[in-house]
Formats: structure tokens, C-alpha cells, sequence
């Protein structure tokens, strides 16, 4: 694993660097972005920056230098060649009082950069009971305010599924605490809308615009009349879904199939873009 913060690649990517004081650090006031390294590129690296600047807007932090994140970038890259691999680069409120409010210092902004294997070729999912809030400040940003997902993912696990499935306040399907759903009903490929309040994910964008589906909000129980299902994310890719709740799907299904078969072909045309 290898470091990079405020323009400095660090010795020791496990050696304390954050003050404590930092607003990301005491009240999740940060924004993040989860980018693919494939044979030590990145993956669609541009559309990952430009829904960073958007979540930063969004959360009212200053304009990101996306200049001083792509050094970061080839810093860590450079730094170790990964086969497979993940970017995690971070931008958050910098050094502030111990309150809700911000403070005057400048932000903060880290990228990692550490291998990790291969997504499995299906999953389980679980539905949990709480609501995503369509309707709230961080409705559609890629903050690091991620305790609900942390709480949702332990109740999936603690079930036996690797992701957990919300339903929004309206009870429409929303999304999974780090992925995008599809599903497919009478033949037609479907998911839900931005206005569900899910997050706008990359994967999602490519596959509607690689492969093609209907962007509409339903009730969430539509998934029980669903002949098939699959999650879309940076770490997933296209991933079948076996089982959601106590009901067992085709994995992967046809659409499914050729969807994974499309990301497959298309992929590279955005590596190191």
C-alpha cells in the first residue's frame, strides 16, 4: 500500500499523517472516490473526478485541485505496479474545531493505492429495513459519512450476503450501501432513477450507456417479480445476484450475461482515462 497526501508521497502509508483535528477524522466532513487500477491504470479516472468535484460542491467544501489528484495518482501508482488494484482518494474539511462547524485551515486530500483480488462471479444480497433518504443534504454525494452503510453491510453479513439493498422513503429500490442495482422484468433491463437518491456510480453510467436499460423507480417488492438481478460498482463490475433475500435467482441470468460480456469488451477503452 502506498500513500500520497497534500503533495507528498509518505515513507509509510500505515504511519499516522491526518491530524486528529481533522473534520474528516471527528465528523465524516469529506468527500471520497473509489477508482479501479487494471495492470497499473486507472479506470475511468476522469468521470471518477468530475463526480468528486460535484460531491465536494455538494458538501460545500472549496474547488478540488484534480491537477494535484492526478499526481497523487502516477505518485502511488508509480510507486508499486499493481495487476489489480484500488484508488481511494480522499478530500475532507482539513483541521477544525471539535464541533460541526469547519475551521479556517486547508483541506485535506490523500490518495491510496493497495491491490485487491478479483470480485466473485455472483452474490447474496439482503434488503434491510432502514431508509435511504432521497430527500436529504447527502442525498447523491460520495461522502465519507458512511456509518449507516456500516451498520446496513453487518446486518447483510450477518445474514450471509455480501451487500445490503435499501429501499428509499418513498419505499422505491434505492441501491446497496457500494453498488448500483439492475434487474430485469418482462425482458426489459431496469434501475432506478437518480431521483431514487442513489448514488450516480460510474459502473452504473457505463452500463447504461454500454449496454442500455430503463432508468424508472418502482416499489421495491418489483425485485419479487425480477427473472434476474445484478449489482454494478467499481470493485464488482457486473456481478450476478444469486440470492436476494431468501429468494435464489438464475446467476448470472441472460442479460446478465451479456451485460458482464459488454464491460468486458468496453473496459478498456477507458483505462488510464
Amino acid at each position: 500500500m502506498h500513500a500520497w497526501m497534500d503533495g507528498h508521497l509518505l515513507p509509510d502509508a500505515t504511519a499516522p499523517a491526518v491530524p486528529v483535528t481533522d473534520h474528516g477524522f471527528t465528523v465524516g466532513d469529506g468527500v471520497f472516490e473509489a477508482v479501479k487500477v487494471v495492470d497499473g491504470r486507472p479506470f475511468a479516472l476522469g468521470r471518477h473526478l468530475d463526480r468528486f468535484e460535484v460531491s465536494a460542491a455538494g458538501l460545500g467544501l472549496p474547488p478540488v485541485d484534480t491537477d494535484a489528484v492526478r499526481r497523487g495518482v502516477d505518485a502511488v501508482l508509480g510507486a508499486e505496479h499493481l495487476p489489480l488494484g484500488r484508488l481511494r482518494i480522499t478530500f475532507t474539511g482539513g483541521p477544525a474545531p471539535l464541533g460541526s462547524g469547519r475551521g479556517d485551515a486547508d483541506p485535506t486530500l490523500v490518495v491510496v493505492a493497495d491491490a485487491m483480488g478479483p470480485a466473485e462471479p455472483t452474490t447474496r444480497v439482503a434488503t434491510v429495513p432502514w431508509p435511504r433518504n432521497e430527500r436529504g443534504a447527502l442525498a447523491g454525494l460520495k461522502t465519507t459519512s458512511y456509518a449507516e452503510n456500516v451498520v446496513a453491510l453487518a446486518e447483510a453479513r450477518r445474514r450471509g450476503a455480501t451487500e445490503a439493498v435499501f429501499a428509499n422513503l418513498a419505499g422505491h429500490l434505492c441501491e446497496g450501501t457500494g453498488s448500483n442495482v439492475f434487474y430485469v422484468v418482462d425482458g426489459e433491463l431496469r434501475t432506478p432513477t437518480l431521483a431514487s437518491g442513489c448514488l450516480a456510480g460510474v459502473t452504473r453510467g457505463l452500463v447504461l450507456e454500454w449496454f442500455g436499460g430503463r432508468e424508472v423507480d418502482e416499489p421495491i417488492d418489483v425485485i419479487e417479480h425480477a427473472s434476474e438481478v445484478f449489482l454494478v460498482s467499481t470493485t464488482r463490475d457486473v456481478q450476478a445476484v444469486s440470492h436476494w433475500d431468501d429468494r435464489e435467482l438464475p446467476a448470472p441470468g441472460p442479460v446478465t450475461s451479456d451485460a458482464a460480456r459488454v464491460w468486458r469488451e468496453r473496459e478498456p477503452e477507458l483505462l488510464g482515462r
